[in-house]
């Protein structure tokens, strides 16, 4: 799935379901089992940058989480199975200062997106949607799609390997790749105005590599592509950069196991 930090982070996002499929491997009574943790993640400046910068990202796994009165909704130890979880996400503020081809432009202050996913395992194939609505930055919605193959060579490896695709509705393009009438006034580069309508906006590929070093502790690798196409792709915005995304990240997680219900 793609991908939305501070410009174009998947983080948390990709964690919640490429995970999950590593704690499956691991059953548990409790009632919720969560992985927690971090990493670094190569991704573009901003969506539609041709410059890749560093930055951290947390890492959330979800394997069970318990809804009283249905019971295990998200992760579960079975194969064969509809999970929902909660699905967030950051996007960081985008300033004109971060590249030239933003001078003129208004400054984007962060957004938190906030939502719930939806994912169907069957055996070794895994497909899911995700919905969240946008906080501060921007106040529409954005959804994410995906289908993963899903191997374990050994034990203690789990990899997978999909297709993605990112929907956003008027506001979230607008906001991050439409020109108004007074930037167009402003830029030295766009001349013009351009409406970004509510449209997909990304297709591409992700990859997950989850390895267990300890019953507790996960080394999280992830990567992939995603083209911008639609209203994003042809924003002249994403013309001055590059309409090819890619990122690729690692981090650490730890498992947390327990009860909150009698």
């Amino acid at each position: 799935m793609m991908n939305r930090l501070g410009f174009s982070f998947v983080a948390a996002v990709l964690a919640l379901t490429a995970g999950s499929a590593a704690a499956e491997e691991q059953k548990s009574e409790r009632q919720y089992v969560i992985d927690l943790g971090a990493g670094l993640m190569a991704q573009p400046r901003y969506p539609g940058s041709d410059e890749t910068i560093l930055v951290p990202y947390p890492l959330i796994a979800v394997g069970r989480f318990y809804v009283p009165g249905i019971g295990d909704a998200g992760g579960s130890d079975s194969t064969r199975r509809l999970s929902v979880y909660p699905s967030f996400n950051f996007i960081g503020k985008r300033e004109a200062s971060d590249s030239d081809e933003l001078e003129g432009m208004e400054d984007v202050d962060w957004s938190l997106e906030v939502g719930l996913g939806v994912a169907y395992r069957y055996n070794w194939l895994r497909g899911f949607v995700e919905l969240r609505q946008g906080f501060n930055g921007y106040s529409g919605q954005v959804a994410d799609f995906g289908l993963d193959v899903i191997a374990t060579p050994t034990e203690d490896l789990t990899l997978t390997l999909g297709p993605r695709a990112g929907w956003g509705s008027d506001d979230y393009m607008k906001t991050y790749f439409g020109i108004s009438a007074a930037e167009a006034a402003e830029s030295p580069i766009y001349d013009k105005s351009y409406d970004a309508g509510a449209g997909f906006n990304t297709a591409g590929l992700a990859a997950t590599a989850n390895y267990k070093l300890t019953d507790t502790v996960t080394l999280r690798m992830l990567g992939g592509w995603n083209r911008l196409i639609g209203d994003a792709g042809d924003s002249p915005i994403v013309e001055e950069g590059s309409e090819n995304q890619f990122y690729g990240g690692a981090g650490l997680t730890y498992r947390f196991e327990f009860d909150v219900f009698d």
